[in-house]
């Protein structure tokens, strides 16, 4: 089976969501878990930042043979811990099965907007 049981997203930053008139677009980042397995994926996040202590162990699933993609600002997902516009954090995604992790970011913090996604780190 493809994929890894951990994953890594370094350079998380959530833009803002609206600039100047760019009404149709919403600035925003997301993470993407493809599980390619017959069975749900078991993942736990653990969020670092450059001046706290990780919040670690947070819980989420991905059915067999499914895509589930989640925004950093989701509250069913990150629940009280808000990853404030501007801050600087990093991500640890761990899974009991081999998944694949891709990271998007979507920033119209200028008038051309710019969208990036990348494969996270996986070992």
């Amino acid at each position: 089976m493809n994929g890894k049981k951990s994953w890594y997203i370094v350079d998380g930053y959530r833009p803002p969501e609206n600039k100047g008139g760019a009404e149709d677009y919403v600035g925003h980042e997301c993470i993407m878990i493809l599980n390619c397995n017959d069975e749900e994926a078991h993942v736990e996040i653990d969020v670092y930042f450059p001046d706290q202590e990780p919040v670690k162990g947070i819980p989420y699933q991905v059915p067999a043979r499914r895509i589930r993609a989640f925004r950093t600002n989701d509250r069913n997902v990150f629940k009280d811990l808000e990853l404030d516009v501007g801050r600087q954090y990093s991500l640890n995604i761990r899974s009991d099965v081999d998944v694949v992790v891709q990271y998007g970011r979507l920033d119209i913090n200028q008038d051309n907007m710019a969208y990036m996604a990348t494969l996270g780190y996986s070992d």
